[in-house]
């Protein structure tokens, strides 16, 4: 990172970043609340197909990516720009192929996550904003404004919840993992796009892990995680904002694209979070846990955790991580080039 940006300019793209999502934020919610007065967008919120039923697009999401696409390319026009919106019109999912450079300033974007949630006024929405040098995630942005929840990070500097108060919230001291990982844990996960009613697809996967992570201990053949409970957003980005702040302490999930969590794996790490692979190893006990890869769309994050009873932190972490590897269904999101 030092080669290609000074510590003064990332710090100028930092205060540009978090800026830049408050006002994009704003566009969110004056849309969204024109919709609750009855005006402009009218009461139903009008809305485009793009794969399915449930992976829609609507004039807000275009009209925000590209106040936040022109911003950017503004300031720094020789920046890469890689936006959900854009990206999706130039090419079809099944032919997408590996998207985040290897090297340069790259901004990767969602300006909707939560687009089905939006449409609905349910209030779990909101923009992200990535940044990234070296195809690594260096700054996030995600705001949610009928939430008033401002997530920001960069690296080096922390994590802050509307700025003034460090991640994880619970700091003093940061609780570590449950003895009995996953037993205790709140489990994030997403129901996704892939809503094929086939016997052995994603969809019929992720039931069966949900199952087995809700089980009682000793239940679905030893496979029971008896977590505290099972969340689900509608919104991958909120998710790991979420886990960052220490409300969730696993995150699982399959399909997401690198605008969906460019920005959530900043929050997290730079909290000290762990994000790894979904993929589940053949031998989960034994199996390196490797740092995430921006991009393979199978995603499993831990909350920041603080030092157990004979291990630390990230012990407790990898610990959490192998105990979700051996209860979860191996998903099927391949995509060309990943």
């Amino acid at each position: 990172m030092a080669a290609t940006l000074t510590e003064q300019e990332l710090d100028e793209i930092y205060v540009f970043a978090v800026q830049l999502g408050k006002d994009a934020g704003k566009l969110l919610l004056e849309a969204a609340q024109l919709r609750i007065s009855g005006s402009g967008d009218q009461t139903v919120q009008s809305f485009t197909e793009k794969d399915n039923a449930v992976d829609i697009v609507t004039k807000t999401d275009e009209d925000v990516e590209q106040f936040i696409k022109t911003s950017i390319l503004s300031k720094y026009p020789h920046h890469t720009f890689l936006g959900e919106e854009s990206y999706s019109k130039s090419t079809t999912p099944s032919s997408r192929p590996y998207l985040i450079p290897s090297s340069g300033p790259t901004w990767c974007v969602d300006p909707l996550d939560g687009t089905v949630n939006y449409t609905h006024l349910f209030p779990m929405f909101c923009v992200s904003i990535g940044f990234l040098v070296d195809g690594a995630p260096v700054i996030g942005v995600i705001y949610a404004p009928l939430l008033n929840q401002l997530f920001t990070s960069c690296k080096g500097k922390g994590s802050w919840l509307n700025e003034t108060q460090r991640l994880p919230l619970m700091r003093n001291p940061v609780p570590p993992m449950p003895k009995n990982a996953p037993q205790g844990c709140i489990f994030s996960c997403e129901w996704g796009k892939d809503r094929k009613d086939k016997k052995d697809g994603n969809l019929h996967r992720k039931v069966d892990s949900f199952l087995n992570m809700a089980a009682e201990v000793g239940g679905r053949e030893g496979k029971g995680g008896m977590v505290h409970g099972v969340r689900s957003l509608g919104s991958a980005t909120l998710d790991l904002a979420y886990t960052a702040m220490g409300a969730f302490d696993i995150w699982w999930e399959g399909g997401c694209w690198e605008w969906d969590v460019a920005a959530g794996i900043a929050i997290l790490e730079e909290a000290g979070g762990l994000v790894t692979t979904a993929k589940v190893p053949m031998n989960p006990d034994t199996a390196e846990i490797e740092p995430v890869r921006l991009g393979g769309r199978l995603y499993l994050a831990i909350r920041p955790s603080g030092p157990g009873e004979g291990e630390t932190g990230r012990e407790g972490q990898e610990r959490t991580v192998r105990e979700v590897w051996k209860r979860v269904r191996e998903l099927d999101y391949s995509r060309p080039g990943a």
